[in-house]
């Protein structure tokens, strides 16, 4: 008898676990960008959107921008394109948040749109270990960003801050995507982080080559 409901234990233990594991995909339809980003912004946009959805349940949308211009030779394209050679500020894409969302540092994003662009994390000891990957990409409030230009990067943190009300920009880590599979994908990485993989056609120089995103949908830093 004890070893029955040792095995019964054990069983139901397992299922459980299994239950409560997380059933994220992405989903891929034909969707423009939404009127709550400028003319300029959703004309740079793809009209394919990427829903992000755990189970049922739609936690985002994400839209990519058409295409980007590498700071890079027509080589070293051919070697594949890094972050680093996006300036920092480019527009690289927008989301649309459907409910209440924490960013990678933990901060409280309200749902809504938001542009999404290129951040590199400031080398300094404020922020040293808190992130496996310096580069992120920011959100700013739809109605606040409404251009496609680069700008300074203060200005960037100052128009993404406006996203929680708080002096720190909302973000979302980028892991690096090397080999960037044809199809969108949502997948598992390292401590808890699910990220959004996907492709954006890119120029450097005359080499047209694509740069492989991967957007921390879900995953927070560990430090405090």
């Amino acid at each position: 008898m004890i070893r029955n409901l040792a095995i019964a234990s054990l069983l139901l233990g397992s299922l459980t676990l299994h239950a409560a594991e997380p059933k994220y995909s992405v989903k891929i339809e034909d969707k423009e960008p939404p009127k709550d980003l400028s003319d300029a912004v959703r004309g740079s946009l793809e009209s394919k959107a990427m829903n992000v959805l755990d189970g049922d349940k739609l936690l985002c949308t994400v839209w990519a921008v058409k295409s980007l211009d590498a700071n890079a030779t027509a080589d070293q394209a051919k070697a594949g394109l890094k972050y680093s050679q996006i300036e920092e500020t480019t527009l690289i894409g927008a989301v649309k948040i459907e409910d209440f969302w924490r960013d990678y540092r933990k901060q409280k994003i309200k749902a809504g749109v938001y542009t999404l662009r290129m951040s590199i994390q400031p080398a300094d000891g404020d922020h040293m270990g808190t992130a496996p990957f310096n580069e992120f990409a920011l959100l700013s409030p739809a109605n606040a960003d409404k251009k496609t230009d680069t700008m300074e990067v203060k200005a960037m943190h100052e128009l993404s801050a406006k996203s929680i009300g708080r002096k720190h920009p909302a973000m979302m880590l980028l892991f690096p995507n090397k080999k960037p599979a044809d199809a969108p994908v949502f997948e598992s990485k390292p401590k808890d982080h699910w990220v959004l993989s996907f492709k954006v056609p890119a120029t450097a120089e005359t080499e047209k080559t694509s740069l492989g995103f991967s957007l921390v949908i879900i995953g927070e830093t560990m430090a405090e």
